[in-house]
């Protein structure tokens, strides 16, 4: 399933992973059930955003491009675990040149969603995509679309682009696909004031008003190291999270692959690729087994928002 290089697992019994500077037991997440599978189809993508959290850009390869035969096996032993969806990220997915293979293996087996910037690689790819639609199980797609400002949006994608993808999500929509949204959630912002002028770009384009959207903090490039990110201690996790909440931390329920000089493996979950002491192993099934203490900064922000990457 993957390369033979051995990886050690050092940190396992390091005091930073067990517990915070101050010795205190640190927050974990027992994983329960793998309902959804993440890929990481690569690092590279056909825009360079200055706020990406995984440094995406042209021709960047800090986590490479999966091949149809690099994931296959990951598959088969999800679907062994009783996975309920695949789910894809990058970069930009549709980048990769396996990635049609790789949706229709996965879309016979279990439904699907992909994340897009709803750019130029979608649009050129316009008639394989179709071609999906015919298929055992629905695909999905989230469209990102920053902020209800297209300017502000541009700012940081490119002229033109907020208009490219709420087209291509206009398009997506009326070909019969689900789609979503992931915007940014600004500090302090009015909820209901940036996701009613969403709402307004939506009617504008013919689509429906109440599609989901969801919303990310600022979750920093990868291996930053924010100051003031408080640290989750045990105690944390049963005072101010229910048996019920920590379920929902995506740790508990969802896993992510990605390949890293040449090697596949899976990770705790799509927020901590950037940091390889979360690097789980190269089955799904040892991967299950590990508890995830939750040192990594963007950990915070799942337990400060609830921020959640999945839709399953």
């Amino acid at each position: 399933m993957a390369n033979a290089t051995e990886k050690t697992y050092y940190h396992l019994d390091h005091p930073d992973w067990l517990q915070t500077p101050e010795g205190v037991p640190r927050g974990y997440i027992q994983p329960r059930t793998l309902r959804e599978l993440w890929f990481h189809t690569g690092t590279a993508c056909n825009l360079a955003c200055p706020f990406c959290l995984e440094g995406s850009a042209p021709g960047e390869h800090r986590l490479e491009q999966v091949t149809f035969e690099d994931v296959r096996p990951f598959m088969d032993e999800a679907l062994n675990l009783g996975l309920e969806q695949f789910s894809f990220t990058g970069g930009e997915p549709f980048i990769n040149k396996d990635i049609f293979d790789i949706l229709r293996y996965g879309l016979a087996r279990r439904p699907c969603m992909v994340l897009t910037n709803g750019t130029k690689p979608v649009t050129k790819r316009w008639e394989r995509l179709l071609e999906l639609r015919d298929t055992a199980h629905p695909l999905r797609f989230r469209v990102s679309l920053d902020v209800p400002d297209p300017e502000r949006h541009d700012a940081g994608r490119g002229k033109g682009n907020f208009a490219l993808a709420l087209d291509t999500l206009a398009q997506l929509h009326d070909a019969g696909f689900s789609v979503s949204i992931a915007r940014h959630m600004e500090p302090d912002e009015d909820r209901n004031a940036v996701e009613g002028a969403f709402r307004q770009h939506f009617r504008a384009a013919d689509l429906p008003e109440d599609l989901n959207m969801v919303a990310f903090p600022d979750f920093f490039g990868p291996s930053s190291h924010p100051a003031g990110v408080p640290h989750i201690t045990a105690n944390c996790m049963t005072q101010y999270q229910s048996e019920a909440s920590r379920g929902d931390f995506m740790c508990s329920f969802s896993k992510m692959v990605v390949k890293r000089n040449e090697r596949m493996g899976v990770y705790a979950c799509t927020l901590v690729d950037d940091d390889e002491d979360y690097d789980l192993g190269e089955t799904l099934s040892a991967a299950m087994t590990a508890r995830v203490m939750l040192r990594h900064h963007r950990c915070f922000s799942c337990f400060q928002y609830g921020a959640s990457c999945s839709e399953c």
